[in-house]
């Protein structure tokens, strides 16, 4: 099912409908449809985020379908049977924008069989630290990288729904997101934080959220540059933007002023001063005009057809899940074994141990608002995943529960597969109680309380209300919604239990393949010589089981690759401090932070092993020009295949840009493409590289700039593989914005 063109905007229907509004028609369209008490009072008691969408403002003389809000990164969050895709870190992984883009019109799809429309799917925000909380929500660390995923799930989205690319801006640490004040470079924020969001911009993106953290002292939901000079005039943006839910807005007037154009979910600030400021002529209509019509014209472009529930769970979506989750996969490590052949893929097996708990459990992520709610039995967990794909393979479990009684299975069987990591406890979504309080001191008491109680003393009674509710909403209901998320990471090593029985299962069965489950890094230094293989699954959704069975015993060779660094420690790493109040964002995390320190990574950015055997020749490049505006390079190279499976590879193309002039990254990701091959096959390849990515951006002229001097591109494994290059010479280049 095909939907409208994503770019295809009617502003002149758009206008004739502004024209049929009055004044109070269009302060209402600017929140959503839920009043605050009741709606809080759901959230608290009925799991409200989980049951239903969150509507926008309907009005009866609008034809137009109303806004219908869900969230929906790894998958659709409405329990009733959505399907559970991996997490995005994870599709991340798989370095494959075309089949991001099947995924997020699946999930399109089934929110619109649920009656949503407004999908919050699209999170970009750079993973600059590992140890963030959601770091399994957003695609990994480059910007050149989340962007070509995120535009991929913006432009499978808006076939079918309005996208929600969410947190504008430097939204990367989650237990201080409500009071943090991140400061930042301009060229920081254009070369780093912000490409990301506009190449979702470009894809289409038809809506855009708002962060809760400050930026340069500014409240990102009322801040002026980032969205009205950057976001809707430097870059162009029609949608319109959305606050972060609840906790968003702090100045309403100044908020609308700077480019915010709804409120949701609740009519809770907006309700109660917009009409006021209208009248004092504090607010211009034509602010207030804007908004309506940058909504007007994504409701009118919303397809009509049959979205049923046969979308949700079919086997189209099911079969996406499953490869989502074995493109994912990254084989990180796999040693000989006593033949000399490597231990993965798994020959001929007379017994199978699989070990830990997580081996027989449905881990798919943390529980804030992402969580999906699969149906029952849904999830394939690793252990069903293994047994099923040998079903006359005598496969034991232990839960590991006692270290030495693992280890005495594991030596009894020809081979071990051992399942460790994180869950929902240890890293996630996080609220802390007392940052919240003063934005809900800003909510007004329920009218009902108003209309029968004495203002003065209603104002005295009301003073300790927010910072009850406040604390009501992050803990008393927790067990009520089943939220524990631990919130943000500094210690990114295993539980000391696991390496234990890491320790005693390696050392019992030297085919031991460990199988990491985690949204964000996890440190393996201290034990990962002791292994003969080392996967890493993330948190694959619910095919995760059948994905990790493809790849241990062969039916799929492994092509994930990584999509942030591994460090050797986390002295490795830039500042984190989960309860900062300020923080400076620079250009060195990642890759970019080791090379430009000259220390080596655990596993570097862009790294996986395959059961293929894969060579490129040296590239060629040129500039392609003819005087238009939007000037590329064209780099052609030759991939083989050497080896004797079929096996997919991605080709990466890294920046060594010249060595005088402003500093810059010793190396930085251009472009990639990820390509299936046949053994003993090869592939001619032509990439068209936008120049601007070889730009950097320059303050005092406020403009990308290319700088003059020798280039060289270079056709990498990874981030340190030290790969073929070619080198260009280029001119002073001012690019336009």
């Amino acid at each position: 099912m095909r939907g409208p063109d994503p770019h295809h905007l009617d502003d002149a229907e758009a206008h004739a409908l502004l024209a049929r509004l009055t004044t109070t028609d269009k302060l209402q369209l600017l929140s959503g449809a839920t009043p605050f008490w009741s709606g809080m009072a759901d959230i608290a008691f009925n799991d409200a985020s989980h049951r239903h969408g969150w509507p926008g403002a309907a009005l009866r003389q609008l034809d137009l379908p109303q806004l219908n809000f869900v969230d929906g990164p790894r998958g659709v969050v409405l329990a009733g049977g959505a399907t559970t895709f991996p997490v995005p870190i994870a599709r991340g992984a798989t370095w494959n924008p075309s089949l991001e883009r099947r995924i997020g019109a699946a999930i399109a799809r089934e929110a619109r069989s649920f009656g949503a429309n407004l999908v919050a799917a699209v999170c970009v925000n750079l993973l600059r630290h590992p140890g963030w909380g959601r770091a399994q929500e957003t695609y990994g660390e480059d910007p050149v990288h989340v962007g070509s995923m995120g535009a991929a799930t913006t432009r499978g989205l808006q076939r079918h729904v309005i996208a929600c690319v969410k947190h504008l801006a430097l939204n990367s640490i989650d237990s201080c997101r409500f009071i943090v004040d991140v400061q930042a470079s301009n060229r920081v924020l254009h070369e780093l934080y912000l490409p990301q969001f506009r190449a979702c911009v470009d894809a289409g993106a038809g809506s855009v959220m708002s962060a809760y953290n400050r930026v340069n002292g500014q409240w990102c939901g009322e801040h002026d540059e980032l969205l009205n000079r950057i976001l809707k005039g430097r870059w162009g943006f029609k949608g319109f933007v959305v606050t972060d839910f609840i906790f968003g807005l702090h100045d309403g007037l100044a908020a609308l002023r700077a480019g915010q154009d709804l409120e949701m979910p609740f009519q809770m600030i907006w309700p109660g001063v917009l009409g006021d400021a209208v009248a004092a002529s504090q607010l211009p209509m034509n602010r207030v005009d804007d908004a309506v019509l940058r909504q007007l014209r994504q409701r009118l472009r919303l397809a009509k057809g049959d979205y049923g529930p046969q979308w949700r769970r079919c086997k189209r979506h099911l079969a996406l899940a499953r490869q989502a989750a074995s493109e994912s996969i990254v084989l990180l490590r796999n040693q000989p074994t006593g033949d000399g052949s490597p231990l993965l893929p798994l020959g001929p097996l007379r017994s199978l141990a699989v070990i830990g708990h997580l081996a027989a459990t449905a881990n798919q992520g943390d529980r804030g608002s992402s969580d999906t709610r699969p149906p029952p039995g849904a999830v394939v967990t690793p252990l069903q995943g293994l047994r099923a794909a040998r079903s006359g393979l005598p496969v034991h479990h232990d839960c590991g529960r006692d270290p030495k009684a693992a280890a005495a299975l594991a030596a009894r069987c020809d081979a071990a597969v051992l399942v460790v990591g994180l869950d929902w406890r240890h890293e996630g979504e996080h609220i802390h109680a007392g940052d919240i309080a003063p934005i809900l001191r800003q909510t007004p008491p329920p009218r009902w309380l108003e209309r029968r109680v004495e203002r003065a003393r209603l104002q005295q009674w009301w003073q300790p209300v927010p910072s009850l509710l406040s604390w009501f909403t992050s803990h008393a209901t927790a067990p009520l919604r089943g939220d524990f998320a631990a919130g943000d990471r500094i210690d990114l090593g295993l539980p000391s239990k696991q390496v234990a029985l890491i320790k005693a299962v390696a050392a019992a069965q030297p085919r031991t393949v460990v199988v990491l489950m985690a949204g964000g890094v996890l440190i393996c230094e201290s034990w990962l010589q002791r292994l003969g293989a080392l996967v890493l699954l993330w948190y694959p959704g619910e095919q995760g089981g059948h994905a990790l069975a493809d790849v241990v015993f062969g039916a799929v060779s492994p092509s994930g690759r990584l999509p942030m660094t591994i460090p050797t420690s986390v002295a490795q790493l830039p500042p984190f401090n989960p309860r900062a109040r300020q923080i400076r964002y620079d250009l060195w995390h990642g890759y970019r932070r080791l090379q430009h320190q000259g220390e080596r990574a655990g596993f570097p950015f862009g790294f996986g092993l395959s059961y293929g055997r894969f060579s490129t020749t040296v590239p060629t490049a040129q500039l392609i020009d003819h005087g238009s505006s939007d000037p590329r390079i064209r780099l052609h190279v030759t991939v083989s295949n050497d080896g004797l499976v079929k096996a997919a590879t991605v080709v990466q193309i890294y920046l060594e840009p010249p060595p005088v002039g402003i500093e810059r990254p010793p190396r930085t990701l251009v472009a990639f493409v990820k390509v299936d091959m046949q053994p003993r096959s090869q592939r001619r390849l032509s990439l068209t590289i936008p120049l601007h990515r070889l730009a950097c951006f320059d303050e005092g002229r406020d403009r990308f700039v290319v700088q003059a001097g020798r280039h060289r591109l270079v056709v990498a494994d990874h981030a340190d593989d030290p790969g073929q290059g070619v080198a260009l010479d280029l001119l002073e280049r001012v690019l336009v914005s």
